[in-house]
């Protein structure tokens, strides 16, 4: 497939400079690019491979244009990313349609579930009964959507992904357990994306609820009762525990945790690895992680951290003390 280059400006704005009928025949990254294909450059760290890089066209800022215009043809946008992103779905909506049914026939749909005519089921998936699909909305492969769990309008919901599942519910009983029976369901918004098996849990008495535009990763667990606002975006093998509410345009880098009955307020931004362990009311970028290092040194500080309590306590005191002598002088 080859698009002009003058069709995207066309369809998406910026300032070319460069041959409108300049035919490209790809997207690829910046330092493996080739002739005929189109790339990008975000940050200035990259501009070393911008002097060197094979692509026919480049998308820049205005900051790096001169750079950009001396190597060849370029594409000025105030944000180079965000114009990237728009090229690929412009790019893929040029791309052949995807073959075959709507439906896969070996997807186990309930006749109770409800399915938007536009919709996308994949192979192998399975549609509990009472659950709800939205228009323009996809299922890949081997996706679970339990009974009455609601998924909204063009929703990409990856392969493996079970939605529904019973939240973790037990009341201890004489040594045993005993099982909470997870009575609520899932309730998903529009524009929602969910990676590849990831886990999202029904409520046990209310609904567990991810909001318009949100976007999951892989390997992602949401237990029940979580409730995440719109746009908030997180990265694989993160973990929110039971009823967290996690606020709108928040950000979970990998494997970042946020622990139950929590509340994060909207703009909180959470660095890769870290635990949240208290509620966060105020915008920002927050980071809880000890830091690596060799097992000899990590044991070192380990073991002065167990000392910080008490050592605090002995700082008060001679604080006291020193501020009782000051005040007798």
């Amino acid at each position: 497939m080859t698009l002009r280059l003058g069709s995207f400006v066309e369809a998406l704005g910026g300032e070319l400079h460069g041959d409108a009928s300049l035919l490209i025949e790809g997207l690829a990254p910046l330092e493996s690019a080739q002739p005929g294909q189109m790339s990008f450059l975000n940050q200035p760290r990259f501009l070393k491979q911008l002097a060197t890089s094979q692509a026919s066209c480049v998308i820049v800022s205005p900051q790096f244009q001169q750079q950009a215009r001396a190597r060849g043809a370029c594409i000025i946008t105030d944000q180079p990313y965000l114009y990237y992103a728009r090229v690929t779905q412009l790019w893929k909506k040029h791309l052949p349609a995807a073959a075959g049914p709507l439906i896969h026939p070996s997807a186990v749909i309930d006749p109770q579930a409800r399915i938007h005519p536009s919709a996308r089921i994949g192979a192998l998936c399975v549609v509990e009964a009472g659950a709800r699909i939205g228009a323009d909305t996809e299922l890949k492969s081997r996706v679970t959507l339990g009974e009455r769990c609601v998924v909204g309008e063009r929703c990409i919901i990856h392969p493996g992904v079970v939605i529904g599942a019973d939240g973790f519910g037990f009341a201890p009983n004489a040594g045993a357990w005993e099982k909470i029976e997870q009575l609520g369901a899932v309730r998903i918004g529009n524009d929602v994306e969910i990676g590849a098996n990831t886990c999202i849990d029904r409520g046990a008495l209310q609904d567990t609820v991810i909001e318009d535009g949100v976007k999951l990763d892989n390997l992602i667990q949401i237990a029940h009762n979580v409730h995440i606002g719109q746009h908030t975006a997180m990265a694989g093998c993160s973990g929110v525990a039971g009823s967290a509410i996690i606020g709108a345009h928040c950000t979970v880098g990998g494997s970042g945790n946020v622990l139950g009955h929590l509340t994060l307020a909207d703009g909180v931004h959470i660095s890769a690895g870290s635990m949240v362990m208290r509620s966060i009311g105020k915008p920002g970028l927050y980071t809880g992680i000890f830091p690596i290092d060799d097992n000899a040194h990590w044991e070192k500080n380990a073991a002065s951290l167990k000392q910080l309590a008490s050592l605090r306590e002995r700082l008060r005191a001679l604080e006291a003390k020193l501020a009782t002598t000051q005040n007798s002088n």
